[in-house]
């Protein structure tokens, strides 16, 4: 990676520094009290350097990017388009992914590769750098193991195959060539069975975001779901994925919220709905100068209700980005119109809401603040921008850039959903599938005991002609609206083509196979000649 360059550059400028000097220059007393040679020689500083590895899994801005995954699974996809202001380039690199012209010069493509090769390095670090043997040092590499995992999880999803490292590496080595995808999966699952032998079940509400065994499942499922797809439907990979979620539910500390809406409401952080939840902070003193990652939920504001009036009860008015289009408010079935609520917000909503709080303003949306090409009238409501959010950073940050709504990576609902999906893609038990899936339908029809009351997987199938595996990407694209997992569920299982995005003329005419995947940054293959832009098609086996 490039950072090794800067590194050797300025070793020699240090180096040639002191070639000019006397001897009697040199003999002073150590700048630094710790050293990569003595850091690592008790719990508490192998802690502060595991505490380092998961960083950057909250950054949801970069190298002065915004970097959310939770945007471009949306923004990229069918459920959402980039949105902002009236001018239609707005965050350039984001209206990119939207419209499919990004190429490997997009600005946004090299924060995204370079802070999950960041997160790699410091779980690494932690492994290979701790000095002392001690139960509690066990559980932090586990957690190590787990974010190693994870990271690369997260850089297959947007680029494909790419470089596995499991070491650290010198700077003569950062000349990677991508791994294949069973090489990469393979390295993914072995670092999460290895971590959920170590890691503890629950932890204390002080730790709460920190790894645990059914992170580690869960993950561990994921992958193998998503290797299951790239192989073309391999049921004994399908099994696998459903026998590690199936680990997941059998823990039995997990349940789904009574209420849906709870998941997304102010100052709500790690339900038991939570299998792995990143979490954000309002207390760093983070502004527009702090180049490397910001830790508040950055898309509070930025995806906010642009041009909303100050009389909303709730919400304040944000910068208008991740725009739901009209695919995705029309995808709800009329028995599902509660879960569209919590995803999304119309602009009659927001107007009604002011109406109720005895309120009015006129208008309620100044819609000649917004991007006329994506404008819609529909807002993302699971990331909401609320005015109570105001005052929380109490360290003189820049509030848009450090409020501190959590981001769910992955719920016990998810779980749920893609158990069903491998049970049935794989030899499971069909009906065992649909019981899960109606523990999520049962939820999704409002707050309360909804037994009887709610159509049940095999009501809707027979009504609306589906198959199972139709219900199942019903299921995933309404109950995760707005939570980034749309275009990676499209692009692992072949859904992502141009005939999604009817009525959308740049996504339909732009779309090509070539944008499955995004190409390395022009800036890394620099640095790593061998890394292909794209992935060849042999990669995938």
């Amino acid at each position: 990676m490039k950072i090794y360059k800067s590194y050797i550059l300025v070793f020699f400028a240090f180096f040639l520094g002191i070639q000019s000097c006397g001897e009697d220059r040199l003999d002073v007393e150590p700048v630094n009290e710790f050293l990569s040679s003595n850091f690592f020689v008790t719990e508490d500083q192998i802690s502060s350097a595991l505490i380092a590895a998961y960083d950057p899994l909250g950054w949801s801005m970069a190298y002065g990017q915004w970097i959310s995954y939770v945007m471009f699974g949306e923004i990229r996809s069918d459920n959402a388009n980039a949105g902002g202001d009236p001018s239609n380039n707005d965050q350039p690199g984001w209206q990119e992914y939207d419209d499919f012209t990004n190429t490997n010069s997009n600005v946004v493509t090299q924060p995204l590769y370079r802070r999950n090769y960041i997160g790699i390095f410091r779980a690494n670090t932690v492994l290979y750098q701790s000095q002392v043997s001690s139960p509690a040092v066990e559980v932090f590499k586990a957690e190590a193991k787990f974010l190693r995992a994870y990271y690369h999880f997260e850089l297959f999803k947007y680029f494909g195959p790419i470089p596995v490292v499991t070491e650290l590496l010198a700077p003569g080595d950062v000349d990677l060539e991508r791994n294949t995808a069973s090489e990469v999966f393979q390295q993914i699952i072995t670092d999460c069975q290895e971590a959920a032998a170590i890691l503890p079940v629950t932890v204390s509400s002080g730790e709460a975001g920190r790894a645990t065994k059914g992170a580690a499942l869960a993950l561990m499922g994921k992958a193998y779901l998503y290797w299951a797809d790239i192989l073309g439907d391999d049921a004994a990979k399908f099994d696998q994925a459903a026998a590690a979620f199936q680990q997941v539910v059998d823990l039995g500390v997990y349940q789904l919220e009574d209420d849906m809406q709870t998941l997304y409401s102010f100052g709500v952080r790690n339900t038991n709905e939570s299998v792995f939840e990143i979490q954000h902070n309002s207390l760093w003193t983070s502004d527009w100068s702090w180049f490397e990652g910001i830790d508040g939920n950055g898309i509070l504001q930025l995806c906010g209700i642009r041009g909303l009036c100050d009389n909303h009860p709730d919400y304040q008015a944000g910068w208008g980005f991740m725009m739901p289009t009209q695919s995705l408010w029309g995808h709800f079935l009329p028995d599902d119109t509660y879960r569209r609520d919590v995803a999304i917000a119309s602009d009659a909503e927001l107007a009604q809401d002011i109406i109720d709080a005895g309120s009015s303003c006129n208008p309620v949306i100044d819609k000649t603040q917004s991007n006329p090409v994506d404008y819609t009238g529909f807002w993302q409501e699971k990331y909401p921008n609320y005015k109570a959010h105001a005052g929380t950073n109490v360290n003189g940050g820049d509030e848009n850039l450090t409020k501190a709504q959590n981001t769910h990576s992955i719920r016990y609902a998810d779980v749920l959903l893609m158990l069903a999906e491998a049970l049935h893609r794989g030899n499971g038990d069909d009906g065992a599938a649909m019981t899960h899936i109606d523990m999520v339908r049962e939820r999704a029809a409002g707050p309360g005991n909804n037994t009887g009351n709610f159509k049940t997987a095999q009501t809707i199938m027979s009504e609306q002609g589906w198959s199972l595996l139709d219900l199942i990407w019903y299921e995933r694209r309404a109950e995760l609206a707005g939570e980034g997992d749309r275009w990676f569920d499209l692009v692992r299982s072949g859904r992502a083509n141009a005939t999604l995005f009817v009525g959308d003329q740049d996504k339909a005419g732009n779309f090509s196979d070539e944008h499955l995947w995004l190409p390395i940054s022009l800036e890394e293959s620099q640095v790593a000649p061998n890394l292909t832009t794209y992935p060849d098609a042999g990669l995938f086996k």
